[in-house]
């Protein structure tokens, strides 16, 4: 293919079209596998240098947990009003009895959330002060899980999928997600007629082809298609690295619909055989980028199977991440405020 890419130039939807996708949304239910982790912020000030070493002292003020990771995803769902299971393997520890007490207040259904004491539960400590991330503390396990946890993970799935219209697969290379979990995920949604989407870790190599959806960004799309990036500071509509990224990528692994996020630039939206579309972002203040790609997911898979069109889905799910990106720390968009987005135009 040769097509060009063609921009959106008015990225938005009738407010009574969202009204009609959001309501639907509300009748759907969707089952999320992957690696899951606490999120934890300690919030401060800083109002001095330590005498110890050039660092600043961070001085304690609050502290909050949240779900993160297939978490963060299954959260942005709930948030806009699907009924929402999460699927993975957590330590059997402290840590994971939090994780499922978050999750329940959330509305999300955790009996998939499988103990495993050979693992610790995969927490992310983030220090901020005066609304800027200080350091970063990671407390995981990466090893992949065993062939027994793997197949666990697919039996609970196949029963969840009787009752369920889509599954999100989130990599983000804590070990759960493996070539068995997917090729599994695959037989049995392709089996129940179920929407997959994936949002992928290219360092992986898995074979990620006929998907419904996959969610790369675009660091991550050139690693997937092998390419080297010889036009990283082009106008998306004018990135021809990033046109034979994509025409690769459709050709090779064949998703029904390849989405790459383009951080402030937007995002692109390609289908085998039509022109990509780029969706110009809509975010008018970012704060923090944080889980806006869980956001994206999450948003459009679920205007998916509430009946929206490719386009109408990436559109939406462009509003979902300008909302979070708005606000500080791994963040969801509710329903109130995306449709509030579309108000504002």
């Amino acid at each position: 293919m040769n097509h060009k890419i063609q921009t959106v130039k008015t990225p938005s939807l009738d407010p009574a079209r969202v009204r009609q996708l959001l309501a639907a949304a509300r009748g759907s239910r969707v089952l999320v596998v992957g690696d899951v982790m606490l999120d934890q912020f300690i919030w401060g000030r800083v109002g001095r240098i330590s005498p110890e070493a050039p660092v600043p002292v961070v001085e304690f003020e609050r502290e909050s947990f949240m779900a993160g990771g297939a978490g963060n995803v299954a959260r942005n769902l709930a948030r806009l009003g699907a009924a929402t299971e999460l699927f993975g393997a957590v330590g059997d520890d402290e840590w994971a009895a939090q994780l499922r007490q978050i999750l329940k207040g959330d509305g999300i259904g955790c009996a998939g959330l499988l103990a495993c004491p050979e693992r610790v539960t995969s927490i992310k400590t983030r220090i901020i002060a005066h609304r800027q991330q200080v350091v970063r503390v990671d407390r995981e396990t990466r090893l992949y899980v065993d062939e027994a946890t793997t197949q666990r993970l697919l039996r609970k799935l196949e029963h969840g999928l009787n009752a369920a219209d889509a599954v999100i697969l989130g990599d983000y290379a804590k070990g759960v997600m493996t070539q068995t979990l997917l090729d599994g995920a695959k037989v049995i949604c392709r089996e129940r007629g179920a929407w997959l989407s994936v949002d992928p870790k290219p360092a992986h190599h898995l074979d990620l082809s006929r998907i419904s959806l996959l969610t790369p960004n675009r660091k991550e799309a050139f690693e997937m298609a092998g390419l080297l990036d010889t036009t990283p500071g082009a106008p998306p509509e004018r990135d021809v690295s990033l046109l034979q990224v994509a025409e690769k990528l459709l050709d090779t692994l064949q998703p029904a619909l390849l989405l790459i996020t383009l951080g402030d630039r937007g995002m692109l939206l390609c289908e085998r055989e039509k022109a990509p579309l780029l969706i110009p972002t809509v975010a008018r203040e970012v704060f923090d980028v944080s889980g806006a790609g869980d956001t994206v997911i999450a948003a459009f898979t679920l205007a998916i199977v509430a009946g929206a069109s490719p386009l109408e889905a990436a559109i939406l799910s462009n509003h979902a991440a300008g909302v979070v990106v708005g606000k500080l720390g791994t963040a969801t968009a509710t329903a109130e405020e995306l449709l509030a987005s579309f108000d504002r135009e």
